[in-house]
């Protein structure tokens, strides 16, 4: 009964920050082997001073070249008022890299401050993927090295990428067309608008190389319907499609063959870009052109709220599972017994915790939790990411290895706050964001 939401912890792991495709309701090809080695993405040492300007004179681009590939990663351009950031790595379904968040960083810091941009518009290169999260296998290259420092690097950049977005004035529209995970999701669900298609793709599957659903998941997870964002978390369930949007993740649903016209809708609105209402209208405007799939989230919602909403535990999650009898239950539980036991129940607190939280201080509590991961080469994500990704196994040895053996305090030490130097600075912006929002 999973169908299109059926999990996709162990298939797609390939697409949790590394977040690599292997395959997709959708079909989207396996990504080339050669990708997922070291070489073919940037380290964290490349930064937004390898970024190249050239200037027109009805627009700029900005190029961010790889240190590795010398090939553009991040494309931008300025079209009358409106400004486009392209994810150009399509080979490797737009995966993000140190350099490209902090690239993205600078450029859109210019842009907010840049009384002639109206708008940000950020999307992907190559038709099949938005953005399939970020490079968690450097990551563990760089920490199994030593090289702790360049391994949170990356996470520290991403999460004030995520703020930044969150705290714009301009309105950010990210058309999450094709596969949207991990990384991909946070550098669009903070933002004002996001428009999926029918080739969306969208997951958390952290749990499944022992990490957790970071980029701001503890702040947007939670705040979905009923059981939703607990169930996204623990099982890595695949959204797809329109499902995205009944979700509330998307904000609109438009097919791909409108996009096109979508883009130069909003060029068309010069200044008033600007406006977040008129750009609410008018991509309302492309949706209802045609009446929104059904999709096939509706008929599980009771068996998601009943099984995990409100619940004290994971273990009352399995529990209630367990209850629920029929295919649905059986397949929750599989898909979730494939992820760290460790990570579902950082993950289950960090969901309770970001409750109540708002996204700077959410994002503050990710970066804590990320450093007990990175800065301990014996924990489950480094043997999560070398089990799918290194050793390609497939076969993670967690440890522990159940939920029982999980200690209470072993979990409560992922959210102890860190030194000064090492605890997160987000930005102080002087305006507010247009709200959007979940």
């Amino acid at each position: 009964m999973l169908g299109r939401l059926r999990s996709s912890a162990s298939r797609l792991v390939h697409c949790c920050v590394t977040r690599q495709l292997s395959s997709t309701a959708h079909a989207a090809p396996t990504a080339p082997a050669g990708l997922l080695q070291s070489a073919a993405a940037p380290t964290a040492t490349s930064t937004a001073r390898g970024a190249t300007k050239v200037a027109a004179a009805s627009s700029t681009h900005l190029v961010t070249m790889s240190t590795a590939a010398a090939e553009p990663e991040v494309l931008s351009e300025v079209q009358g008022h409106v400004a486009i950031a392209t994810l150009n790595r399509p080979r490797a379904l737009n995966a993000l890299n140190t350099s490209m968040v902090e690239s993205m960083y600078e450029l859109y810091s210019q842009w907010e401050a840049d009384p002639g941009v109206a708008c940000i518009l950020l999307k992907g290169a190559g038709g099949k993927a938005f953005c399939a999260g970020g490079d968690v296998k450097t990551v563990v290259q760089q920490g199994l090295a030593g090289e702790f420092d360049k391994a949170v690097r990356f996470f520290r950049s991403e999460y004030r990428l995520n703020y930044l977005i969150s705290r714009l004035a301009t309105p950010h529209v990210a058309l999450i067309d094709g596969i949207t995970m991990g990384g991909g999701v946070g550098v669009s669900v903070h933002g004002t608008f996001r428009v999926a298609t029918e080739r969306t793709v969208f997951s958390m599957p952290e749990c499944a190389i022992g990490l957790y659903p970071d980029v701001g998941g503890s702040y947007f997870l939670p705040r979905l319907q009923g059981g939703l964002g607990m169930y996204l978390a623990l099982t890595g369930a695949r959204l797809t499609g329109v499902d995205v949007r009944h979700a509330g993740i998307a904000t609109h649903y438009i097919p791909s063959r409108h996009l096109p016209a979508v883009e130069q809708a909003i060029a068309g609105l010069g200044p008033a870009a600007r406006d977040a209402g008129k750009l609410r209208e008018l991509l309302a405007s492309f949706e209802g052109r045609e009446a929104l799939p059904e999709g096939s989230l509706e008929a599980m919602r009771a068996d998601i709220n009943f099984c995990f909403g409100g619940k004290q535990s994971v273990e009352e999650v399995y529990s209630e599972c367990e209850r629920s009898g029929g295919q649905w239950g059986i397949d929750a539980i599989a898909q979730m017994s494939k992820g760290s036991p460790t990570s579902q129940k950082v993950s289950f607190e960090q969901l309770r915790r970001g409750a109540s939280m708002d996204l700077g201080d959410c994002l503050r509590m990710e970066n804590r939790m990320v450093h007990r991961c990175v800065m301990n080469a014996a924990s489950d994500f480094y043997e999560g990411v070398q089990a799918a990704l290194i050793r390609r196994s497939g076969a993670p040895r967690w440890d522990p290895a159940s939920l029982k053996d999980v200690r209470p305090e072993h979990v409560e030490a992922f959210f102890r706050p860190l030194p000064p130097e090492s605890e997160l600075q987000l930005p102080l912006l002087p305006r507010q964001a247009q709200q959007s929002r979940l």
